[in-house]
């Protein structure tokens, strides 16, 4: 298959991109910074330079051209503030969108994040501070407006509290999980389960667990 991954810098989509780069699938990471080419390259990873947050429709479209599927994995990271928050974690995902669409490619997966529901219809959660919350407002928009698309095959996962563990290979995965932690590189192992399967608007939340991961992914329905 021919993957996109937005964000591919990040430390789940690291994972992800040597992973699928070692199956022989081709790997396609967009990355803001040109010094992160050199790391993407190692990962057997290629890189194309494209900042989500300036870019139009039709030059991210150009990235996308013969996809099989595209995974938004991007994010403000930790130290932006709440203006970003929305123009990456919300507003690149649905660029992202749009240009899957133009694009002709239908497999879209959303790397999201558990606790979204707390922000539905215009929440504000007891004792979780400004940013955050726009974290989850944004990534609860993201989630709204790429689900409602009927061009785009879509599977949205909200991994929990994220750790640099080892990863067990076992997860727990389902629409509605307790609270709990989960490795990336576990992350990254279920995200390649959903690729090599269709999604159908699936919503999933994922922590650590006692079920493999291919097992767990195989039982997983909307």
């Amino acid at each position: 298959m021919r993957i996109v991954v937005a964000g591919a810098h990040g430390q789940i989509a690291q994972h992800l991109g040597r992973r699928l780069a070692a199956r022989g699938d081709e790997v396609v990471g967009l990355v803001r910074d040109p010094a992160h080419v050199g790391d993407l390259d190692r990962l057997g990873v290629r890189a194309s330079v494209r900042d989500l947050e300036t870019s139009g429709v039709a030059a991210v479209a150009g990235d996308l051209a013969g996809a099989d599927a595209v995974v938004f994995a991007a994010g403000a990271g930790p130290g932006s503030g709440t203006d970003r928050k929305d123009s990456v974690d919300r507003a690149a995902a649905v660029l992202l969108a749009d240009a899957a669409q133009a694009a002709g490619v239908r497999r879209y997966v959303l790397v999201s994040s558990m606790g979204v529901d707390l922000v539905r219809d215009g929440a504000t959660p007891a004792g979780v501070d400004e940013v955050f919350v726009a974290y989850l407002r944004a990534k609860l928009a993201a989630e709204d407006d790429v689900l409602a698309r009927d061009a785009l095959d879509v599977s949205v996962l909200r991994p929990g509290a994220l750790t640099d563990e080892e990863p067990t290979g076992r997860v727990e995965l389902a629409r509605s999980v307790g609270r709990g932690s989960v490795p990336r590189a576990d992350v990254a192992d279920v995200l390649v389960a959903l690729l090599d399967r269709p999604g159908d608007g699936e919503v999933l939340e994922l922590v650590a667990g006692p079920q493999p991961v291919a097992d767990a992914v195989a039982a997983a329905r909307r």
